[in-house]
Parts: C-alpha cells; structure tokens; sequence
C-alpha cells in the first residue's frame, strides 16, 4: 500500500509543479526540472535525514511517474485550460498522501513520535517549498495564514494518536490522509486561515 501511495502522491506533486511551471512560461527542461523536484524533493530530505537509501534512486520508477505526469498536463493545458483550482487540488492530493506516507516510513523504522510527525510533515511539505522557491514565489507554507503545514502536522499527528489507540495502520493512514486533504480543501475552497498575530505599527520617530 505505501508503495502506491507514494506512486500517486508522487503523480499529484508533479502534476502540480508542472501547472506552476507552465503558467510561468517555462520551457520542456523547465517543467520537467520543477515536476520532479516538487514530486521528489520532500522524500529525499526525508531520507537523508532518516539515513535510509533514497527512494526515488533505489527505485526510478517514482521519475517515470513524476516525467509522465508533468507530460500529461503539458498536453492538457496545450489545448485546454485547467480549472483555477486545479493547483490547489492537485497540490492538497499530494501533500495528504506523501505527509502521512513519510510518518508511516518513519514510523516503520522505529523513530519516536515526535519525529514521525516531523519526517511526515518535512515529506509533505518540502517539495512545494522547492517548486515555490525556483519559480520565484514565496513558498505557500510561508504564506500568512495559510493552513499548509498545518495541515500536514495536524494529519500525521491523527496518524500517530490512531495507531497508539489501537486502530490497524491502513485505516489510521487512510483517515490521517483524508484529514489533510480535507483542510487544505477548505483553505482552497472556501478561503479558511489560520488567525496571524497581530503587532502595533512602528512608527518612525519625529
């Protein structure tokens, strides 16, 4: 199962880095770079970090998924117009899936808790800081307000309590999975952020 969801996250985040890289202008080399290191870039910090081998050089079907992916939305906005949202779904589809795929890896490899929650969050949430950053956008998880980290923490932090209460893993990560999509969904649809403090205005001195 982990092993398709990665496939499926992985066609969600390359699909998404191809909109941005099309809407940018880029050529071919330019969509293909920011498909893949959007699908990519939040797994492979992952492992590093976990000092496993790398998942995408252990197996490179995860590149052909993500080039596959980038080549079909180049043929679909060649000729037709993605809806405005298509971003956000494509981008929320992704971050549900690979969030809570990273916390069941970290999970399986005996990590505490608190670093499963990280590892999940650092997977779902890096490539769209990578794609962000090389298109020259400030990254969504940087954005005030925006229920996108949050998101991820809030699924794979469901993930852990649901496992420890005794839930069988594959339900657990369905519902973890279905929690962070659900919250990206409203933030996309229906425009709900997270409160931002709120500091007086310096004023400069006379």
């Amino acid at each position: 199962m982990l092993y398709a969801l990665q496939l499926l996250g992985v066609t969600a985040f390359a699909a998404s880095g191809a909109i941005v890289a099309l809407r940018k202008g880029m050529d071919l080399i330019g969509v293909a770079v920011l498909s893949i290191v959007t699908a990519v870039g939040g797994g492979t910090i992952r492992d590093v970090l976990l000092d496993r081998p790398v998942f995408w050089i252990r197996e490179p079907a995860y590149l052909t998924v993500g080039l596959a992916s980038a080549a079909i939305m180049v043929i679909w906005m060649r000729f037709w117009r993605p809806p405005q949202q298509a971003l956000g779904v494509a981008d929320a589809i992704g971050l549900g899936l690979f969030a809570i795929g990273g916390a069941q890896i970290a999970r399986q490899l005996g990590s505490a808790p608190a670093i499963v929650i990280l590892m999940g969050t650092i997977t779902g949430v890096a490539g769209g800081i990578i794609r962000d950053t090389l298109s020259a956008e400030i990254p969504t998880v940087f954005r005030r307000g925006q229920l996108y980290a949050s998101a991820a923490i809030t699924g794979t932090t469901a993930y852990v309590i649901l496992v420890w209460a005794g839930t069988s893993e594959p339900i657990a990560a369905y519902i973890s999975m279905a929690a962070v999509v659900a919250i990206r969904f409203a933030a996309v649809f229906f425009g709900i952020e997270l409160p931002a403090p709120r500091i007086l205005s310096e004023k400069k001195p006379d």
